[in-house]
This record gives C-alpha cells, sequence and structure tokens, in this order.
C-alpha cells in the first residue's frame, strides 16, 4: 500500500513556518508619513480594500455597507438606527463590554420593523474568509478632550478591530505606545465609540514592531489613573506585556514590511481575531503569542493526520510541546484542548493535571478559559458522570482521579471513543505509570504532553520501565520547541543572576588519619553553618528582593482567609484590591525536613534580637518524611497530607503552623483539611507578597507562578530539570523594577546549573533510551566482542543450578545466585514491554514468587557493610564568603550550548546493568585529602575532575595493575574487561572475554592448569571489583 503524506484541510498556517527577510534596497532617509504609506501599499497588496474614510459619518456608513454584505440583508434606516444605537454604540457599554460583544455575542438580535427577529453576524468565525478587511488612515476625532488623528485602522466587516500606531525610524518604539494611551484617554470613546472595539494594537517605528491587546493597554490606562503620581508609577500591565511576531522557529520578525506580511497576512490576522485568543472571566483578553499558536496548531494538524492513518491508539498518534517554564504552557495546552474538542470526530478531550496544580494552583486560570470546566472533588463520580455525558466534550480532571476510574471500570464504553489525552507538565514521574494504564484501556486515543523540562537520555533515571523512561517514549516527537534562549530572548522571562557563596573551609592545620569516609552532610548541617547562613539572609534580604526601590501598583486578593478555608470551589470569588508594594519575596530551598526545622528555629532565635521593623515574615512547608533521596531532583509532596511525616516533624510543623496563625489571624493546623487551607493560605500570601521568606523542601519549587517572588535561596542538591524548574519560579515577569530573577546558592550547583541551561537552551537536545529487540534480550547479542547472554539461556541456568526448593550450599554458589537472579530481573522488567513476552517466561509465577524470597534473604545476608563517617565539623571553618556571581543571559547559555554539542554528540544508550549486592568495601584513605577534596566541591573554581573521588580511581588504577603484573595477564584486555563489569555492574565470568585476559596456558595440561587459572583470575578480578564497585556506581549515579 503506498502511503501518502496527509495535505491539511486547511494549508494555511496561522505563523509562517520559516521567515527570510527581504534584502533592503533602501538607502533614504525615510519619514514617518512615507513609513505610512510604504505599509498601506503592502496591506493593498494582500488585497485589502483601502477607504478614505476620514470621519465618523462614513465610519458608520461604511459599517452599515459590510454588515448588509457579510449578512445578506438590507437594513431599513429605522432597523440600522435601533440596532446601532441599541447593540453597537450602546452608551452603556465601554472597552470591556465591546470586546465581550466580539469575542463572546458577535452574533447580535435584530428585531425588524415587522417585528420579526433577525441574527445578525458582526463577524463570521466559522468561514474567516467571508470577513472583509479595509484599511483606513489619518481619521480623525475632533469631539474629544482635544483633537486626534489616528495613523492606520484596519476594519473588519467595518468595525475597527486593529490599530496600527507608529513613528518614524530612530524614534524609540514606547513612544507608540504613549501615544494609544494619550487617545485612550482623549478621544477613543469619543462620538459612537467605535474605537473602544479595538482587540489589538500594533506599535513600530519601521524598524521594530509589536502587538498586544487592548485590555493589556486598558489595564495600564486604569492603574495609571488611578493616583497623583501616575508618570511615576511602575505597572504589572505596561510596555514589558508587548509581544513580537515571530515565524514558527521563534525567529521574531520585527521589521514593520515584515510583520505586514506575515502578521497581516489576511488569514493570521483573522485567527488571532477569532481564534487563537481567550477572553478571561476576570474580562481581559489573552491573545497568543506565535509559538503558542504554532504548538496548538502543529497537534490539531496531528489528530487530522492520526485520525485519517488510524495512528490513534500509538506512539505515532501524539508528540509532545516543549515550551520553557513561564512562557504560558497552561494558556496553550488548555486552547488546544478546547479547539480539539470542536474536531467533528473527536468524542471527548481529557485536559489532565497534577492534584495540587488543579486544586491550589491553577484552577481558577482553567475556570477563566471554560467556565465550570474543572472541579476539586475528589469523587470519581462526577468524572463519571462527564465522562459519560455527550455534551461535556471537554473534561479537565487529575491524574489521581483518572487513575482511580480505569482501575474501577474493567470496561466501559468511554474506553472505545475517540478521546484526545492532553497532559500539563508531562515531565512528572507519575505519567510513566498512567501511560501505562491508558494504553492498556483507551483503545483509540491521541496523547499529547506539555512540559518545560523534558526528559531527555541525559537526564533520565535509571529506574522504571525502560521504554517510558524520556518524554519522546512516552508521548512520540517533539512537535515545537520553544527553549529558555528563545524565551529570554523575547523578553517573556527574565533571566537569571546567581552568586555562590562558599560557607565552609578547611583549617589550616588538621591531624591527618586514616578514615573510610567523612560525615558531609554532618558538616553541612553544622548549627554554626546553618546560623551563618541565616545571618547572611538577613544582611542581604532587603538587597536581593530589592525592598529600597520604587514602589508599584499590584492587584492583591483581599479575602484570602475566606478563599483558603472554602470548602468547595467557587464557593468565594476572589475580591481584588489595588496596593502598593515595594520589593519582592522569596523561597528558601533546603535539603531535608530535619534541616528545614533548623533553619526555621534559628530564623526565629536570629530575628527575636532585632527591631520588630526588620523582622522577616518567615513561613515553613512540607508533607511527608521520603525527600532526601532525591538524586537532585524534585520530588512531588502531597498538600493535603501529614500522616507520612514522623511525630517529631508533624509536631514541629504544627509549632510553625501556630506562629503563622499568630502572624495572619488564621486558624490552621496538621489535620488533613486544614492543612490544605494552610497550603492554600500559603500559596496566596506568597502572590500576594505578605509572606517575605518560604522555607521548603520540595513543596512550590515546581508548578508555583508568584509574580512577586525574585529570590531563590539555595542549600540542597539540584541538577537538570528539577534545578530549571526550581530557578524558574523567580524569573516570572511584573514590571521594570524586576529585571533577574535572584539565585543565591550555598553549595557548589554551579557545574549542575550550566549542565541544566546548556540541556534546556538547547533546542536540539534529544535522545532517547536506546534499546535492543525482543530477541537480544530473549536470546542474547554480541556488543563491542562481548557475548551478552539472553534471558532464556540465563532462565535455564538458574532452573538447572538452583533448582527451587534446594538450599544453595556456599557463599560463593549464594554470591553466585545472587548475580544471576539478579541479571534475570533486569531482563524481565525489559521483557515485560514487549507483548511477545507472553507465554515465553520460562519461570512461573510460582517460580518467581520463590526466587524471589530467596535473592531477597540472601541479599540481605550479603549487603555491603556501612562503615562510620569522620566527623570533620572540628576540622573546618564556618564562614561566608561570596566567591561568584554569574548572570544567565544569552551569551552565556549559548556559550553552555557549544560546550555541550563538543561534549555530547552522542545519544545515552542505556545498556542492561544488574547492580550486585554483595560484601564491598573500599581500601582507607587519606582524612586530610578527603577533607580538601570536600571542600573544593564546595569551590567553583575547583576542577571538576578534581574532586575527592579522584584520589579512589588512581587506587583502583594501581591495584589493577598489580593483578595484571602477579598474574601476568594480557594489560588492554584485562582495562577493557574490568571497563565493561563497572559499566554493567558485574564481573562476566562465562565467554570470551574472559579467555582473552588470560595469559597462554594449554587446555590440555593433566592437572587442568588452565581451569585453575581462570578461576584464581576470576576471583582476584570479582574481589577487586567488589571493594570498588559500590563507590563507582554511586558516582555515576551522583
Amino acid at each position: 500500500m503506498v502511503k501518502y503524506n496527509l495535505v491539511a484541510e486547511n494549508p494555511e498556517s496561522t505563523v509562517v513556518s520559516d521567515y527570510r527577510a527581504e534584502y533592503r534596497t533602501e538607502k533614504e532617509y525615510q519619514s514617518e508619513a512615507e513609513l505610512e504609506r510604504a505599509f498601506i501599499a503592502l496591506l493593498k497588496g494582500q488585497a485589502y480594500e483601502y477607504l478614505p474614510i476620514h470621519n465618523e459619518m462614513e465610519l458608520v456608513a461604511n459599517l452599515r455597507r459590510q454588515l448588509e454584505k457579510l449578512n445578506g440583508y438590507n437594513f431599513t434606516n429605522g432597523e440600522w438606527s435601533r440596532f446601532f444605537t441599541g447593540c453597537i454604540a450602546n452608551k452603556n457599554s465601554g472597552i470591556v463590554e465591546k470586546t465581550a460583544i466580539i469575542q463572546e455575542d458577535h452574533v447580535q438580535l435584530l428585531t425588524r420593523d415587522d417585528g420579526t427577529v433577525k441574527n445578525i453576524y458582526l463577524l463570521d468565525k466559522g468561514n474567516i474568509h467571508n470577513n472583509s478587511l479595509q484599511v483606513i488612515n489619518q481619521y480623525e476625532i475632533d469631539n474629544g478632550t482635544r483633537p486626534n488623528r489616528y495613523d492606520v485602522t484596519v476594519l473588519v466587516n467595518g468595525l475597527p478591530l486593529v490599530h496600527i500606531e507608529l513613528k518614524r525610524r530612530g524614534v524609540d518604539i514606547k513612544e507608540a505606545f504613549n501615544q494609544i494611551n494619550r487617545y485612550q484617554r482623549e478621544s477613543f470613546w469619543a462620538g459612537s465609540g467605535l474605537f473602544e472595539y479595538v482587540q489589538l494594537f500594533v506599535i513600530s517605528n519601521g524598524t521594530y514592531t509589536k502587538y498586544y491587546s487592548n485590555t493589556t493597554r486598558q489595564s495600564h490606562i486604569k492603574e495609571a489613573s488611578g493616583g497623583n503620581k501616575a508618570k511615576s508609577k511602575q505597572t504589572s500591565n505596561s510596555f514589558e506585556f508587548t509581544s513580537w511576531w515571530a515565524d514558527a522557529n521563534n525567529r521574531p520578525i520585527t521589521d514593520l514590511m515584515g510583520f505586514g506580511r506575515t502578521f497581516f497576512a489576511k488569514h493570521t490576522l483573522l485567527n488571532l481575531l477569532t481564534r487563537y485568543r481567550v477572553f478571561t472571566s476576570d474580562r481581559l483578553l489573552l491573545v497568543m503569542r506565535p509559538y503558542q499558536v504554532v504548538a496548538t496548531e502543529r497537534i490539531l494538524s496531528k489528530i487530522h493526520i492520526a485520525d485519517n492513518y488510524r495512528l490513534y491508539g500509538t506512539v505515532a498518534g501524539g508528540g509532545y510541546v516543549w515550551h520553557t517554564t513561564g512562557s504560558g504552557k497552561t494558556l496553550t495546552s488548555f486552547k488546544t484542548a478546547q479547539l480539539a474538542s470542536r474536531l467533528p470526530y473527536i468524542d471527548k478531550v481529557l485536559f489532565v493535571v497534577d492534584r495540587k496544580d488543579l486544586d491550589y494552583q491553577t484552577m481558577r486560570e482553567y475556570d477563566k478559559f471554560e467556565q465550570g470546566a474543572a472541579n476539586s472533588n475528589t469523587s470519581t463520580a462526577i468524572l463519571k458522570r462527564q465522562l459519560e455525558d455527550p455534551a461535556a466534550k471537554i473534561i479537565i480532571t487529575t491524574i489521581q482521579k483518572l487513575s482511580v476510574f480505569i482501575g474501577r471500570h474493567a470496561e466501559h464504553p468511554v474506553f472505545r471513543q475517540k478521546i484526545v489525552i492532553i497532559f500539563d507538565e508531562c515531565h512528572r514521574s507519575q505519567f510513566g505509570d498512567m501511560h501505562t494504564a491508558i494504553t492498556r484501556k483507551f483503545k483509540r486515543y491521541f496523547l499529547f504532553g506539555f512540559t518545560g523540562t523534558p526528559i531527555f537520555a541525559k537526564n533520565a533515571v535509571s529506574g522504571g520501565k525502560p521504554n517510558l523512561r524520556t518524554t519522546e517514549q512516552v508521548f512520540g516527537e517533539q512537535l515545537h520547541t520553544y527553549t529558555i534562549v528563545d524565551a529570554i530572548n523575547d523578553k517573556n522571562v527574565l533571566p537569571f543572576r546567581i552568586e555562590y557563596v562558599r560557607t565552609i573551609k578547611e583549617k589550616e592545620e588538621i591531624e591527618n588519619s586514616m578514615v573510610w569516609d567523612i560525615a558531609r552532610e554532618e558538616a553541612l548541617a553544622d548549627k554554626r553553618r546553618i546560623a551563618n547562613i541565616v545571618s547572611y539572609i538577613l544582611r542581604h534580604f532587603n538587597q536581593k528582593t530589592k525592598r529600597t526601590a520604587k514602589s508599584y501598583e499590584f492587584r492583591a486578593v483581599a479575602n484570602i482567609g475566606d478563599v483558603a478555608s472554602a470548602g468547595r470551589r467557587n464557593k468565594v470569588e476572589e475580591v481584588k484590591v489595588r496596593r502598593r508594594l515595594v520589593g519582592f519575596n522569596s523561597i528558601f530551598a533546603v535539603s531535608s525536613i530535619e534541616t528545614a526545622k533548623m533553619y526555621y528555629a534559628e530564623f526565629k532565635r536570629q530575628m527575636s534580637e532585632l527591631p520588630s521593623a526588620q523582622r522577616l515574615k518567615v513561613a515553613t512547608i512540607y508533607s511527608f518524611g521520603v525527600n532526601e533521596d532525591s538524586d537532585g531532583f524534585i520530588i512531588d509532596e502531597n498538600p493535603e497530607d501529614t500522616s507520612g511525616l514522623d511525630k517529631s516533624s508533624r509536631n514541629f510543623l504544627e509549632d510553625t503552623i501556630k506562629d503563622y496563625n499568630a502572624m495572619f489571624s488564621t486558624s490552621y493546623d496538621t489535620s488533613s483539611d486544614k492543612f490544605q487551607n494552610y497550603y492554600k493560605d500559603v500559596s496566596l500570601r506568597m502572590k500576594n507578597r505578605e509572606l517575605d521568606l518560604l522555607i521548603v523542601v520540595n513543596m512550590f519549587l515546581t508548578g508555583f507562578d508568584a509574580t512577586t517572588l525574585n529570590t531563590l535561596w539555595v542549600d540542597k542538591n539540584l541538577r537538570m530539570h528539577g534545578l530549571l524548574q526550581a530557578y524558574s519560579r523567580t524569573n516570572r515577569i511584573l514590571n521594570s523594577i524586576k529585571s533577574f530573577g535572584n539565585i543565591v546558592c550555598f553549595r557548589n550547583l554551579e557545574k549542575a546549573t550550566n549542565e541544566s541551561i546548556a540541556l534546556f537552551g538547547d533546542k536540539e537536545a534529544a535522545g532517547i533510551v536506546l534499546l535492543k529487540t525482543f530477541d537480544e534480550y530473549y536470546n542474547g547479542y554480541t556488543q563491542n566482542d562481548r557475548e551478552i547472554r539472553g534471558y532464556a539461556e540465563l532462565a535455564d541456568e538458574l532452573l538447572t543450578k538452583y533448582p527451587v526448593g534446594e538450599q544453595i550450599i556456599g557463599e560463593q554458589n549464594k554470591k553466585g545466585f545472587v548475580r544471576l537472579y539478579g541479571a534475570i530481573l533486569k531482563l524481565r522488567n525489559i521483557l515485560s514491554t514487549f507483548d511477545a513476552f507472553a507465554g515465553r517466561e520460562i519461570l512461573t509465577e510460582r517460580d518467581v514468587q520463590d526466587y524471589h524470597s530467596a535473592y531477597i534473604d540472601l541479599y540481605n545476608e550479603f549487603r555491603p557493610q556501612k562503615h562510620e563517617a569522620e566527623h570533620i565539623n572540628e576540622d573546618v571553618v564556618f564562614e561566608m564568603d561570596l566567591i561568584k556571581q554569574v548572570d544567565i543571559n544569552i551569551d552565556f547559555i549559548l556559550a553552555l550550548i557549544r560546550q555541550y554539542h563538543e561534549e555530547h554528540l552522542q545519544d545515552k544508550e542505556m545498556i542492561v546493568s544488574i547492580r550486585k549486592a554483595i560484601d564491598s568495601s573500599v581500601d582507607l584513605r587519606n582524612k586530610k585529602e578527603l577533607i580538601e577534596r570536600f571542600i573544593e566541591s564546595l569551590t567553583p573554581e575547583s576542577e571538576v575532575d578534581e574532586d575527592w573521588l579522584a584520589y579512589v580511581e588512581e587506587q583502583r588504577r594501581a591495584e589493577l595493575d598489580r593483578i595484571i603484573a602477579d598474574e601476568n595477564l594480557n594489560s588492554d584486555e584485562a582495562y577493557k574487561f574490568m571497563d565493561n563489569a563497572f559499566r554493567d555492574g558485574f564481573v562476566q565470568t562465562t565467554g570470551t572475554a574472559i579467555t582473552k585476559v588470560l595469559p597462554p596456558v594449554s587446555r590440555f595440561t593433566p592437572t587442568g592448569d588452565r581451569t585453575k587459572k581462570r578461576e584464581a583470575v576470576i576471583e582476584r578480578l570479582t574481589a577487586f571489583f567488589n571493594r570498588f564497585w559500590d563507590i563507582i556506581s554511586s558516582t555515576n549515579q551522583n
């Protein structure tokens, strides 16, 4: 069967895929009038009708003609008079009401002379090319507070919906923005107020061109007119919220002529006005940015293709969108869900979010997009009713509720429907398990994900299902990318300023001794270090959070207590009031609950000695105890439950909440319902800038957006997507005072920061976890001249050498069983992802149970003994020293990306590795050298390969060289053999690889010298491996 690429139903993409500016031949000076004439000529060439209209009488007459043309109906004079004054130019309607007419009520009712009622369309949103586009210029208003003349206006069916204000080249583009503000004050409302229908504004000085919605401008005006010092006010609805237009590769199109050819292409402009915008429940018009439009259209196109080729129910029928944190993924993903739900062949769209994101972070945002779509009821009964309701085309639900629904319903009609499933923040760990459940139950799904930090091969974890480790494996191909480089360049997020502060250095004289290891975390948690860091934060808080800068106006929630304590969603509406604020607030990320407790107590102690005016409002929040072992990633904490806490941690949290209650006159505690409300209250007060500093372990480091937050203090190991997620809490745009996100690191995170920024700033970053075929895993394969045994051979050996029910005698046999069964477990985990494995397991379920019991017993028996780490707290000095400040700007990120490409040209290959649980130890090491290495690891100037593990590597090579010399082994083959062992996690005792290591000995000596030599070498190499494996493997994981 010949397969052809699908030609899209509408070949006109809203955003041009790749725009290249035309070569400019003009060299002469260009006046503003000449710029205006050139722009109008461009629009006329794109089939806009030019009209010489300059006053309201002509404008209204043209409006009547265009609406008659659109609706195929001629008004009588009486009908037009009633319709115009009652529906279009109603004196009680302002900008917001007229925007609502265009966005929500574009079909108005006309009462005809005979008493009948007729629908009159102001816009045709079903077929956008039925709308007429006209352009006018130099329109004059003389009945405002002062006369004004507007530059260029685009009429859609006679209504002025887009206004363009021009300045000549060389003049600041902000002058055009300010000119529009002046028009609003002086004349847009004048006469019939038709210019209050303008939905989009475009400002340009010829060289630079930007656009923004009418409510951005309206909010700016409303705030600027609220006080006596309007001109000096900073506003959160100002020029910072204007946007660039760009092509699909995120290259800005700034010149007015290029902007005109793309943004003002008829289908593009009409799509933006009718399709790619959201009018929120707060009555704000949000117009999507080009990268958001591209991502939405690519998903819709993918759904069309998958439906035509019947690729639904497969990974080929889906994909994911990588838009950096803070770039508006929630709006993009929800708009995608909304548009997908309108496709005639789609039964439903499921928009799936994490529980805490839905209930406590962005629930109101979803309601703004589609009133009533989200609900926070924990019962799945509502979800079930929605799934069974044909009218419920779009459903917002949580991962947890969807999991429960799938688990409770083995068969349900919805599983056979065509369902688009969209995951928000799809980098999270829960989606692996959810993916398996979805693909087993739903038969005709289209699966898509949105993430700001995808999981690539480089930042994939080793656990879990090997076929579901990266975002691409779970969701399919990457459909669109908008990296942190793009976002900073477009000024959609702020750059970072990072400071690295040294907190420990070694004493000049350290008594030397031999130790097993040193107690690093104990040193990091020393009370003296904690006290120094708290003191440092208190001294630098005002500087970092700009508490001495100019004030700005902010719309704050006034009824936080009522909103947070509401039993059901929407029961209490947020009441917002205007407040003047100075400066911003911060989050302090710490390594564990224990250190969170220590820091909170130390803040209380030190602030008790300060005057009340200098004390910060500090709070802490955490929910369960398993926080520390996260490998630098951020573990999701449950904001609904504190039952996992130990008694001491819960009691401490109870006391901190009492402090919070006293501070804000609330009444929360650690019981389930009240802790949920405490979480919501903390979230709202952080967004209001009522809290100065919030101490967290993992909470609030992902998915939490507060524009007033500008500083993150870090005493916690972070890396890869966890690091960028945490840093990105600080870089949301607010106003011109907030110019960057502050990161203050009390640990050496420079290498981790550079790796994360390089990975997620590189749109070429890719890579999947490569898997072998089923046959290779099952029957074995050859790799690098080494034979890798397959599952079938290993299972047969297990049944032969270690029959079920028979006791395993001897230490070597027990260790051999642990190695063999551990390898089988790894292979079974991988093979279980292949359908072909069903019926070919060899081992029965009962066999697996019995072998597993023996394995666990022996695993514990041979578990490596833990040696007590040497205390070094008295061998170091705790003092604060700022040693490096780095601005993470475009140039810095691009340099990192170049370095990353030079060093990481290959995809990571995940090979079956078996970690042995047998006796292991490491030779004693020099205490002084260990301390020196540890201190250097906390200092950014130290070389990466000069850390304390270099000493272990030197010893490892020296000992292997001794074994090679003693046993007369082939040096190259021996190094290759042991490198493979440390890579795979075990010593290969069978196959040809070990033969290549051995010296030449005859096979046929009557005393069996070759066999004895082989066993002796294997024993020495195994002992060598066991001594160094634990430290080497733990290093590779970190």
